[in-house]
C-alpha cells in the first residue's frame, strides 16, 4: 500500500488489517510511518481503536448481565429452607458459576466479533461522544454493584435489581405526549422515566428507534400525564447557514442549563451531511436536547462533543428527525399519531421570555 494520502474508506481498511496483526512486519512499519507522517488520520485511527474497544466492553457488560440474571434465578429456584450444610453448599457453587458464567460471555464477545467478519465489515466509524463514555462509565458502576449483589445474594431472597440510572435531555414533538431524545442514550433500558424542571416525573416507552441517526421516538405512558393545548415551537425542514446564531437548553444536571452559540459547520462529524457541528459548550447531559434557531424554531437535537478536538459538538438535522418519525410503522403508534405544531409561539419574544416558555417541554431522561 502506497504512502500517498488515502481516502478516509481506504485507511480504515488498512487500520483494520493492523489491529488484526494481518499485516507483515514491513507493512507494520509503513502503517505506522504513515500515521507519524499524516497527523490527522491518526487520530482518525486512535479514535477508531477506540470506537472498536468501546464496542467490545459494552457487548461483554450486556453479556454479563445476561447470565448474572439466569444465576441469580438458577440460585432462587433452587432456595428453600434446608439444612444449613446444604445452603452454603450451594452458595458455594453459585458463586462458582457467577465467575465461570462471566468469563466465558467475555471470551465469547471477542470470538463472536472475530469469526463473524465485524472488524472486516465495518465501513464507518461514529464520533467518540463524550455522552457514549458517560455511558460506559455507568456500565462500569454497574458492574460494580452486581458483584456486590453476587456477594450479598445469599442475605436476601428478592431477585437482584439495578437501580444505577443515569440521566440525558429530551423535549416534546407533539402535543399528545410524543418526545425525542438520543438513541444512545435509552439503548439498554429497562425503564425509561421523564422528569420536567417542575419535579414532576413521568413513565414513557420506547416507541421507535433509529440506531442509525442516534435518535429514539418515546411516548409518555403515563395517567397523571394530561395531553397540552400546543407546542410553542415548530421544526425547520430546511437546512440553516453556517454562522447563525442559535441555542439549547438542556439538563447536565439536574437544572436546566441553557448554551448559546453559532453554527460553525452544516455537515457533522466525517462530513455527516445530516448534522450540524455547533459552537456551544455542551456536557454528556445535554445529549438529546433542542438545538433552536433566534426565531424559536428547533433545527436539530443535540447529540455529542467530538473527544480531541475543543468546541467541537454536533448536532442531528431536523430532517433526519422527519425521516425517522416517517419511518415508524403505524401498529407501532396505537392509533396516537405523530402531528407536529406548524404555528410558532416564539418568534416574536425575547430571548428570556421564549427560554421561559420552553421549559415546559424539556425534560431529564432518565434511565433504570
Amino acid at each position: 500500500m502506497g504512502m500517498k494520502s488515502l481516502n478516509q474508506q481506504a485507511f480504515i481498511a488498512w487500520a483494520d488489517a493492523y489491529l488484526r496483526e494481518e499485516l507483515s512486519q514491513e507493512d507494520r512499519s509503513r502503517f505506522e510511518t504513515y500515521c507519524t507522517e499524516n497527523p490527522v488520520h491518526a487520530e482518525i485511527f486512535a479514535q477508531h481503536k477506540a470506537f472498536l474497544t468501546t464496542m467490545v466492553k459494552a457487548e461483554a457488560r450486556s453479556n454479563f448481565k445476561r447470565n448474572l440474571q439466569h444465576v441469580a434465578q438458577d440460585y432462587h429456584e433452587a432456595h428453600s429452607p434446608k439444612p444449613a450444610t446444604k445452603v452454603i453448599s450451594l452458595w458455594d457453587r453459585l458463586k462458582l458459576n457467577a465467575a465461570v458464567a462471566a468469563a466465558i460471555a467475555i471470551v465469547s464477545v471477542f470470538s463472536t466479533l472475530w469469526l463473524t467478519g465485524y472488524y472486516k465489515n465495518l465501513k464507518k466509524t461514529t464520533s467518540d461522544y463524550s455522552a457514549l463514555r458517560r455511558d460506559m462509565n455507568t456500565v462500569k458502576r454497574n458492574v460494580n454493584a452486581q458483584n456486590a449483589a453476587i456477594q450479598n445474594i445469599h442475605n436476601t431472597k428478592d431477585n437482584v435489581k439495578e437501580t444505577m440510572h443515569y440521566g440525558a435531555t429530551g423535549f416534546m414533538i407533539t402535543k399528545n405526549g410524543y418526545v425525542v431524545t438520543n438513541y444512545h442514550v435509552i439503548t439498554g433500558a429497562d425503564s425509561v422515566h421523564l422528569q420536567n424542571h417542575k419535579g414532576e416525573s413521568f413513565k414513557a416507552e420506547i416507541i421507535f428507534t433509529n440506531p442509525e441517526k442516534d435518535l429514539a421516538i418515546l411516548h409518555i405512558n403515563d395517567s397523571t400525564f394530561k395531553s397540552i393545548r400546543s407546542i410553542p415551537y415548530t421544526f425547520k425542514r430546511q437546512d440553516s447557514d453556517m454562522g447563525e446564531d442559535v441555542y439549547t437548553i438542556g439538563f447536565p444536571r439536574d437544572e436546566a442549563v441553557y448554551g448559546q452559540g453559532y453554527l460553525s459547520s452544516s455537515t457533522g462529524y466525517a462530513g455527516d451531511t445530516l448534522a450540524y457541528q455547533i459552537s456551544i459548550p455542551v456536557n454528556p447531559g445535554n445529549s438529546g436536547g433542542p438545538l433552536l434557531d433566534k426565531e424559536g424554531n428547533v433545527i436539530g437535537i443535540i447529540s455529542g462533543k467530538q473527544k480531541g478536538i475543543d468546541g467541537a459538538a454536533f448536532a442531528i438535522k431536523t430532517k433526519a428527525l422527519m425521516e425517522t418519525l416517517n419511518s415508524i410503522p403505524a401498529d407501532s403508534l396505537n392509533g396516537k399519531n405523530v402531528v407536529l405544531n406548524n404555528k410558532n409561539l416564539l418568534h416574536n419574544l425575547s430571548r428570556t421570555d421564549q427560554i421561559k416558555k420552553l421549559q415546559d417541554y424539556i425534560y431529564i431522561v432518565k434511565v433504570y
